[in-house]
C-alpha cells in the first residue's frame, strides 16, 4: 500500500470539501489557517477549488450566517 505524503492528506481534504465547508471557512477559519497560508501551495489550490464550485454566493453568504 502506497502511503501518501502529509501534503497530498491536506489536497485530498481541500478536494473533499463542499461548496459550504469551503465558505465556513474563508468567513470563520482562524488566522494562519494552513489552507490561506500563501508561502504554500494550498491557498492556491483551496481558491481555484472554490471558484470552480462557485465561490461565496449571497444565498451561501446568508445559509452560513455572519
Amino acid at each position: 500500500m502506497d502511503e501518501i505524503t502529509y501534503e497530498e492528506s491536506i489536497i485530498n481534504d481541500i478536494d473533499a470539501l463542499s461548496q459550504i465547508e469551503m465558505a465556513r471557512l474563508v468567513r470563520f477559519a482562524p488566522v494562519g489557517h494552513i489552507y490561506f497560508d500563501t508561502t504554500k501551495p494550498y491557498s492556491k489550490i483551496f481558491n481555484k477549488r472554490f471558484k470552480e464550485l462557485g465561490g461565496m454566493t449571497p444565498a451561501i453568504s446568508k445559509h452560513i450566517e455572519w
